[in-house]
């Protein structure tokens, strides 16, 4: 019922997007996994320095971790550039640098899941698979006016259901593109442009009045605030970064040491005690050196810089897989997430006797 109607709609108005220029599945894996969770604007470039960097799965997979996580930097959900990395040295080594067109092995590969399997077979090898993402699902639940609040275990079973059923044989691949085309540019969240959508008349939410409703969403809980400190420390014209712990948030990116302030301490006791108990040493802690937020899935920062001095012993990689002591030029050779990216940049725009 709405295939035809959201197909026509589609050949005239589809996005030009960088990827779809590529048949090839590895670009389609890489645009669908850059995607996720990220903006279309703001993917572009990043995909088009990856395949310039990294044009196909062998070349991907000899290169180094940290090579991938520097090119992936600011795009944020570091597990996935991490994922990609290790599914290409699995593609090496066990399928030729192939992806299989076969979405129960596709998911069996490190971070590609039911929705990415089904976009990368049906885009990238024309089989009929129905995608399930933000999009979609918030077409289907104003399509068919679903009361069920989002992403919970009967709400997906119903929207994977409702792809399945409507999902028109042979043309998938343009079809789950259609929607998520429809859902980014006239199905929006907030305010859809619903006058303006090729399956308005198909909308029992539009019909009913209430597409402003859907999806219903589960009640918000408040994000937990964490205040932060870290160590700007100086040796010898270098500066001492510390990498983090391969899993778990930022894994593999390299930071200025500190942690959280726990109970009552102050900002100086909290940062002498973790670089104490992640570095083995003691340090004074002197002037600020700025204050930064940032807000992550589940949870939201205040970070506190300082410079600081070594008082006692001699840095040592306790909790950290390695130190390193890295000249200022040198600081934007290694991956950072966003607020240790911005202490470095801050720094590098000091003039080199303020330091």
């Amino acid at each position: 019922m709405i295939a035809k109607p959201l197909l026509g709609w589609y050949t005239i108005h589809a996005r030009h997007l960088p990827w779809r220029d590529h048949p090839d599945p590895y670009a389609i894996w890489i645009s669908e996994i850059m995607l996720q969770q990220t903006r279309v604007e703001t993917v572009t470039a990043y995909f088009d320095r990856w395949m310039a960097a990294f044009p196909d799965i062998e070349t991907l997979a000899n290169t180094s971790e940290q090579d991938v996580l520097k090119l992936w930097e600011g795009l944020g959900y570091y597990s996935r550039a991490r994922n990609i990395h290790k599914t290409a040295r699995i593609l090496q080594a066990q399928y030729d640098c192939h992806l299989p067109a076969d979405p129960k092995k596709l998911q069996k590969l490190p971070g590609i899941g039911r929705y990415t399997a089904a976009a990368i077979t049906s885009m990238a090898f024309g089989m009929d698979q129905a995608a399930l993402d933000g999009n979609i699902r918030r077409i289907l639940s104003r399509l068919f006016d679903v009361t069920l609040p989002i992403r919970t275990p009967a709400a997906e079973k119903v929207f994977w259901e409702l792809a399945e059923e409507n999902l028109p044989t042979g043309k998938a691949g343009d079809y789950n593109q259609a929607l998520m085309d429809l859902g980014a540019t006239i199905c929006l969240p907030g305010r859809p442009k619903c006058l303006l959508c090729p399956l308005k008349d198909h909308c029992q939410a539009f019909a009913r009045g209430v597409q402003e409703q859907r999806p219903v969403l589960p009640d918000k809980k408040p994000l937990p605030h964490y205040i932060v400190t870290a160590a700007i420390l100086q040796q010898d014209q270098c500066f001492l970064i510390a990498q983090r712990p391969a899993n778990g948030l930022l894994g593999g990116l390299w930071e200025f040491p500190g942690g959280k302030q726990e109970g009552n301490e102050t900002l100086t006791a909290a940062l002498q005690r973790e670089i104490f108990e992640e570095l083995g040493c003691e340090i004074s802690v002197d002037d600020h050196f700025g204050e930064y937020q940032h807000a992550y899935t589940h949870f939201r920062v205040t970070l506190h810089a300082f410079f600081c001095t070594l008082v006692k012993g001699e840095p040592q990689p306790i909790e950290a897989p390695q130190i390193l002591w890295v000249n200022l030029d040198q600081l934007s050779e290694y991956p950072m997430g966003k607020i240790d990216r911005m202490i470095s940049d801050q720094l590098q725009k000091l003039a080199p006797n303020s330091l």
